[in-house]
């Protein structure tokens, strides 16, 4: 079904997008605002994680993965 890259980059993409959903969630609960309010604050998130991670992780891209291990980094020759 994934191959083996494929399957860290998905892992990757739903465990951060778990991270932020709850931390939304946790944000909104805190902050005593309706649930809907975790949307915007996930977003929020997200973005300031692909923000960070095309400074920190691998160039160009907004994945946290190690090169060896990111679909986006080209087969070696």
């Amino acid at each position: 079904m994934f191959t083996s890259l494929l399957k860290y980059d998905a892992l990757e993409r739903a465990a951060w997008t778990g991270v932020q959903g709850a931390l939304g969630v946790l944000v909104v609960e805190y902050a005593d605002v309706s649930l809907w309010g975790a949307v915007p604050v996930a977003a929020v998130l997200a973005l300031a994680k692909s923000w960070v991670a095309g400074r920190l992780g691998r160039k160009g891209t907004a994945s946290t993965l190690p090169a060896a291990k990111d679909p986006a980094t080209p087969p070696a020759i």
